[in-house]
């Protein structure tokens, strides 16, 4: 799990097409990402749920290990964890396979203030620097947002590393994507914890490349959630193209086994099967997107 001070827990689809255009991300095999390996990544703490008690007094479960994916066996990744959430680096795109996190409801109430202080990891290979997108006519995009690690200063910091950030249009990280993050923030304030998923899509036409470091241009992305910790735990992923993305949100919206089909990526493995069935199978933003 990333480094953190724990806390106590208490019609048409638009994405459908982003991903047919995709083309079935027919470029992943060439993706190649502090430790490294290559194919799986198994997390080497059983799904074995741990019991917890939260300041109401209520029993609920800590699943250990939830941010572990498992990554196709040709995909080369380098995992570092972070103040707040963990890494998996493709060096040969020069951006994140994904970026895992938690985010507690308590702490979305806290105030740090942003850093704006982009920084290069010398232990992350292939790490870009700022200078990078200067001029590029994309945006420095975070995977795992500020506004979800103002709970701590180290966190708001680390969250700056170029290892956390990809090419975004800006009409998309200024639009869509920020409309989802904020939506996060209130869903975790309801359900107590969730977890979150995020990272680029490439196929192989995304050949367009930035700065000195060489960063791929992706052609779309994905963010995948999970409320564990409910009686009925639920899940959900969506698919937005690097670009506008007008529509209601539950347009870009699919389950999180059909962003797997896709990715060739395996999600939440140490969870239960059972529960991992739960929420992978089926998914219903109006659930989601219910303030109660």
């Amino acid at each position: 799990m990333a480094k953190r001070k724990r806390h106590s827990r208490k019609k048409h689809n638009i994405a459908t097409d982003v991903l047919f255009l995709l083309a079935i991300i027919a470029g992943l095999t060439g993706w190649n990402g502090c430790s490294e390996t290559t194919g799986a990544h198994e997390s080497d703490v059983p799904g074995t749920p741990i019991t917890g008690k939260p300041d109401d007094g209520e029993t609920v479960k800590h699943y250990p290990g939830l941010e572990t994916v498992t990554l196709p066996d040709a995909l080369t990744s380098q995992i570092k964890e972070y103040v707040g959430f963990t890494i998996s680096f493709n060096k040969d795109n020069a951006t994140p396979n994904y970026v895992a996190w938690e985010l507690l409801g308590e702490e979305v109430k806290t105030d740090v203030e942003r850093s704006d202080n982009f920084w290069t990891d010398p232990d992350i290979e292939g790490c870009p620097s700022t200078k990078d997108y200067t001029r590029s006519g994309y945006d420095r995009g975070h995977m795992c947002p500020a506004a979800d690690q103002k709970w701590s200063q180290e966190a708001m910091d680390d969250c700056f590393v170029m290892a956390n950030i990809c090419p975004q249009d800006h009409s998309l990280n200024a639009g869509a994507w920020n409309t989802l993050e904020n939506k996060e923030r209130q869903w975790a304030k309801r359900d107590s914890a969730i977890m979150i998923i995020a990272g680029p899509i490439y196929e192989t036409a995304d050949t367009k490349r930035i700065g000195n470091a060489g960063v791929r241009v992706p052609g779309a992305f994905f963010k995948v959630l999970m409320a564990p910790y409910l009686d009925q735990p639920r899940g959900i992923a969506f698919v937005y193209p690097n670009m506008t993305s007008p529509g209601n949100m539950q347009d870009y919206a699919m389950s999180i086994d059909e962003l797997e089909k896709i990715l060739g990526y395996d999600f939440f493995p140490a969870l239960p099967d059972k529960i991992e069935d739960m929420v992978e199978k089926t998914y219903s933003f109006k659930e989601w997107n219910n303030s109660k």
